[in-house]
């Protein structure tokens, strides 16, 4: 039986719920991400609406890039709290339709829906109703791609963006590859690129008839790879529920910094953020990572492995703070932090008892916090260690 794939891909997700929540802010230009402070800022893009893309402004472009091509643009804070609530809604929709679907990040899935059509009637009419419902019940837009694979289906949700919808049935796969570039195909760099047009080859068909072994010889165990996905070969499954191999955070600095203090409260506020994510998603794991970048953009990371996993914020900043202070910092000024915890496994059933009770009250509490701030926002409650000396408000 052929298979039945469905990639499911948000436009401009995070901006996008910025503007169904903000309706003032619909037909606008969006840029979610760090504070652009009149053009000096910080940070990249973490997402941006079509409308600012029409001045250039992309994901994971520096803040400030971003301000100098659109300073009219409306800069708003990641809510990622409010991000991961609507992308629950969203999963919901397609755990409807399938049991196999497979996260690839908060707004984007693999669905496998194979099995699905003896209730649904074809995969088309599948992809077309999660569309349907995704507006209805969210107020937001979805690309969708509809394939016999993964590789064709990823490429048929991006062809025509925003609310796009692209079927690539078995007998059409030759047709819909043929003129589209090299460069669609995974795996596919600037490096790899650059020898395939010295090869003289363009697109995805100029590749299919090339002997596989002449691009091997070329471009060693790369070019069996292409040649499969030239011809649209893709067997990989769809794997349900892949777990997180890590979860973590990072923070760059408004003004580059050498005060201990401040890189203290900024690993503490970084565990905070892992720990409420790795309890919201169950999650918990032994390694945890800190990254470390200098003013100069040097970039250190040291790991540890535990005995134990982690998932509550004093013992997370408790090893990150050990590890940072491992780093020969010397007078170097700090520009970025980072955190994660890898190795990550669910964490026991609710109902089961842990090892200590003063874990149970720390889970407790912690659980406590979240909801607190979930109710009031990250205002709503504050580790004192965090406030401003005297100002009895949260420092920066």
């Amino acid at each position: 039986m052929t298979r039945a794939i469905i990639h499911v891909d948000m436009d401009a997700f995070y901006a996008a719920v910025e503007q169904r929540d903000h309706p003032a802010y619909r037909g606008r230009p969006v840029i979610v991400g760090a504070d652009p402070r009149g053009g000096k800022g910080r940070g990249v893009v973490a997402a941006c609406s079509y409308e600012a893309r029409a001045f250039r402004v992309r994901s994971a472009m520096p803040i400030s890039r971003a301000y100098r091509f659109c300073p009219h643009g409306i800069f708003l804070p990641v809510r990622m709290d409010r991000y991961a609530e609507v992308s629950t809604k969203i999963f919901g929709i397609l755990r409807c339709y399938t049991d196999l679907v497979e996260p690839l990040s908060i707004d984007e899935a693999f669905l496998d829906v194979t099995g699905s059509r003896r209730l649904f009637r074809e995969a088309a009419a599948i992809g077309e109703r999660i569309k349907a419902e995704i507006r209805e019940h969210e107020g937001l837009t979805a690309s969708v791609g509809v394939a016999p694979n993964k590789f064709l289906a990823k490429i048929a949700s991006d062809l025509e963006k925003p609310d796009g919808f692209v079927v690539v049935r078995p007998e059409e796969v030759e047709t819909f590859l043929k003129d589209l570039p090299v460069a669609r195909l995974w795996g596919v760099g600037e490096k790899t690129g650059a020898i395939l047009r010295g090869l003289g080859i363009q697109t995805i068909g100029e590749l299919s008839r090339w002997p596989e072994e002449a691009l091997c010889r070329r471009l060693g165990t790369v070019g069996g790879h292409l040649h499969r996905l030239s011809r649209g070969i893709d067997d990989r499954p769809v794997i349900p529920e892949a777990m997180a191999k890590s979860m973590g955070a990072e923070t760059t600095f408004a003004v580059d910094s050498e005060d201990p203090r401040h890189i203290r409260q900024s690993l503490l506020r970084l565990a905070e953020r892992v720990s409420a994510r790795l309890r919201r998603e169950s999650l918990a794991g032994p390694t945890i990572t800190v990254k470390i970048r200098f003013a100069d953009f040097t970039t250190l990371t040291r790991s540890l492995t535990l005995s134990a996993p982690l998932i509550l914020t004093d013992e997370i900043y408790a090893r990150a703070l050990s590890l940072v202070e491992k780093i020969p910092v010397g007078r170097r000024k700090v520009r970025l932090l980072g955190i994660a915890v890898s190795k990550l496994t669910h964490t026991a059933a609710p109902d089961q008892m842990p090892l200590f009770p003063s874990d149970l009250r720390r889970e407790k509490a912690a659980g406590a916090v979240d909801e607190i701030r979930r109710r009031f926002g990250e205002a709503g409650i504050v580790r004192a260690s965090l406030l401003s000396p005297g100002s009895g408000k949260a420092g920066r």
